[in-house]
C-alpha cells in the first residue's frame, strides 16, 4: 500500500491527505525513552515496464511468496494497482512506470512505511520529531474503500515534510476501526493496544518460502535522505552515517541501507528476505532487469539492475 506527498501522497500510495493524526501531541510517555516505536512495514519501488510486467506474470513468484496483484482505493477515491509479496509482518510493493500519477510514477521513485506495534505510539513519535526540531510534521489519515463505497479509516500517518524529490518515508499507525471491520480480514489483538503488522497481514505466507523482508537497499537523493533520517531516529532505529554520504538504519530485525545519489540514479536496489525454512540449494530466477537468488540457507536476495532509464540511453 500506501502513500504521500503534496501531499499528494507521495508514495506508494499516492494517497491523498485526508486528515490528521488525532489525539494531539504530548510529551513522550514515561519509559518510552530509547524504546523502538516504529518498525519496517513495507517499501515500494517504481520499475521499468519490462521488469514490472515480468514480476506480474512470474509463475515462480507465486510459488516463492504470497504474491498478489491488486487494486486498492484510498482516500478521495484514488486508486493504485501494485504487485505485492506478503510476509508474516512485512511486505514489498512494486509498480511499473506510470502506475502511479505524476512524479510518483517516475522510474526510480520509491517510498517506505514504518509502523507502530502499540496503539498511541505514533503520538510519541511526533513528540520525538519535535524534539529534533521538526516543528511542523505533516499528519494525515488514510482510508480504504473495499469496493462498496463505504470507506473505513485505515491508518494515521506522518511525514517530516511535504517537499521531496522521488522518495519519502512515513510513520504510520493502523486504526482500530480498520481492525474492527470484517472486510479487512485481520486477526484478533494478541494483547491490549495491539495494532501490529502481524495482526494486519494474512497468514498465507506459511504456504510459501518467503517469510519476511529483512533488508532494503535504496538509492535516494541527499535531500530525501535528510528528510528520512529524523523519522527513523524518532522511531528508535539505530542510525549510522557512512563516509560516502549514505546511511544504515537497524531495528526490529530489519536493516535499511540508503545510498545518496544524483536524482537520475535513484531507485530500489536490493531486497533481502528470510525464508520459512532453509533450502539446500541456490536458485537464481531472472525477472526482467532483476535477479532473485534463493538460498542456500534461510535467506533470499533480490537484486535490481540498472533499469531502462531514458537518460542513460
Amino acid at each position: 500500500m500506501v502513500l504521500r506527498r503534496a501531499l499528494q501522497v507521495i508514495m506508494v500510495v499516492t494517497l491523498a491527505l485526508a486528515g490528521a493524526v488525532q489525539g494531539g501531541v504530548s510529551s513522550a510517555r514515561t519509559g518510552d525513552a530509547g524504546r523502538q516505536l516504529l518498525f519496517y512495514n513495507h517499501a515500494y519501488g517504481v520499475l521499468d515496464r519490462e521488469t514490472a510486467d515480468a514480476i506480474e506474470h512470474s509463475a515462480y513468484l507465486r510459488e516463492f511468496a504470497d504474491f498478489q496483484v491488486r487494486t486498492t482505493t484510498g482516500s478521495g477515491g484514488q486508486t493504485w494497482t501494485g504487485r505485492y509479496l506478503m510476509g508474516r509482518e512485512t511486505y514489498l510493493e512494486l509498480f511499473g512506470v506510470g502506475d502511479l500519477p505524476g512524479k510518483d510514477g517516475t522510474l526510480g521513485s520509491a517510498g517506505m512505511g514504518v509502523s507502530t506495534e502499540l496503539k498511541g505510539d505514533l503520538v510519541t513519535v511526533l513528540a520525538r520529531l519535535r524534539e529534533q526540531g521538526i516543528s511542523d510534521p505533516v499528519e494525515f489519515r488514510q482510508t480504504r474503500d473495499f469496493g462498496d463505497g463505504v470507506p473505513v479509516p485505515w491508518f494515521d500517518a506522518v511525514f517530516t515534510t511535504d517537499q521531496y524529490d522521488l522518495f519519502g518515508t512515513w510513520g504510520m499507525e493502523y486504526r482500530p476501526e480498520y481492525f474492527a471491520d470484517p472486510r479487512g480480514n485481520t486477526e484478533p489483538a494478541a494483547h491490549p493496544g495491539d495494532v501490529g503488522r502481524e495482526r494486519y497481514l494474512p497468514d498465507a505466507y506459511r504456504d510459501h518460502l518467503m517469510r519476511d523482508v529483512t533488508g532494503i537497499r535504496l538509492a535516494v537523493t541527499a535531500r530525501d535522505l535528510a528528510n528520512t533520517v529524523p523519522l527513523l531516529k524518532a522511531g528508535g532505529f539505530a542510525v549510522r552515517s557512512l563516509e560516502d554520504g549514505g546511511v544504515v538504519a537497524k531495528g526490529g530485525g530489519t536493516t535499511l541501507r540508503f545510498d545518496a545519489v544524483p536524482i537520475d540514479q535513484v531507485g530500489l536496489r536490493q531486497v533481502e528476505m528470510s525464508l520459512n525454512r532453509p533450502v539446500s540449494y541456490r536458485h537464481e530466477e531472472r525477472i526482467g532487469h532483476s535477479t532473485l537468488a534463493v538460498g542456500p540457507g534461510p535467506r533470499a536476495v533480490w537484486t535490481f539492475d540498472d533499469q531502462d532509464r531514458p537518460a542513460s540511453r
